[in-house]
């Protein structure tokens, strides 16, 4: 059965605090998250901590444990954050393209690619955040649920146009890529060898052919 990208965190969602929606608390939460970014770049995932995060905001620890319980609480919103804007690039990219059939999804692919890319880069700590999600235990569901919601959106979109596709196979596949874009656009930030502009080309050439045959 294919996962879905809506369900509830095995478990754990319950335990994260959630955002505020009053309009000061989220200024206080955004900027939290502002300023632990910054942080995240500076000194990394080991060293930073809620200490040195309410000192940089000018806050004291019980006014940020009144958002979040832990460093890793922290971690995970940014990691939530940066999710949810980089999938909102492709959601609107989806929106725009995907009535003109998938040759315009795969002619467009590069400008998702590069899109997705300036999220990232305007995000402080954005590299380290993706890290995070990706090497620590607690936070790595934050970065497979965002992909699975994501696959589930793309699946949608090309169902459409290959009926013939077996819906399980296509969203493996789609799955794949989804892992493989967001691998690339870390490969961005990281990768001296090789230049930005090959990366962004020949990630989008072999994106283009993620559905493929039966």
């Amino acid at each position: 059965m294919v996962p879905r990208g809506e369900a509830v965190r095995e478990g754990r969602a319950g335990t994260a605090k959630p955002a505020p929606r009053q309009e000061r608390s989220q200024q206080t939460y955004d900027r939290l998250l502002q300023v632990a970014g910054e942080l995240l770049a500076e000194v990394g995932i080991e060293r930073i901590s809620t200490n040195q995060i309410c000192a940089r905001a000018g806050m004291t620890p019980p006014a940020l444990y009144r958002y979040f319980k832990d460093k890793y609480d922290v971690l995970g919103a940014l990691g939530r954050r940066l999710m949810e804007r980089q999938n909102a690039v492709l959601f609107a990219w989806l929106d725009r393209h995907a009535p003109n059939g998938p040759e315009a999804l795969a002619e467009a692919t590069e400008e998702l690619l590069r899109a997705t890319a300036q999220v990232t880069v305007s995000e402080p700590g954005a590299v380290w955040t993706l890290r995070a999600l990706r090497a620590v235990p607690q936070l790595t569901h934050v970065r497979t649920e965002s992909h699975r919601l994501v696959t589930d959106r793309l699946t949608e979109a090309y169902q459409r146009f290959y009926p013939e596709v077996c819906r399980e196979l296509l969203w493996r596949r789609l799955r794949i890529a989804v892992e493989f874009g967001f691998a690339a656009d870390e490969m961005l930030t990281e990768e001296t060898g090789v230049p930005r502009e090959e990366i962004l080309k020949e990630a989008a050439k072999m994106l283009r052919n993620a559905v493929g045959e039966r």
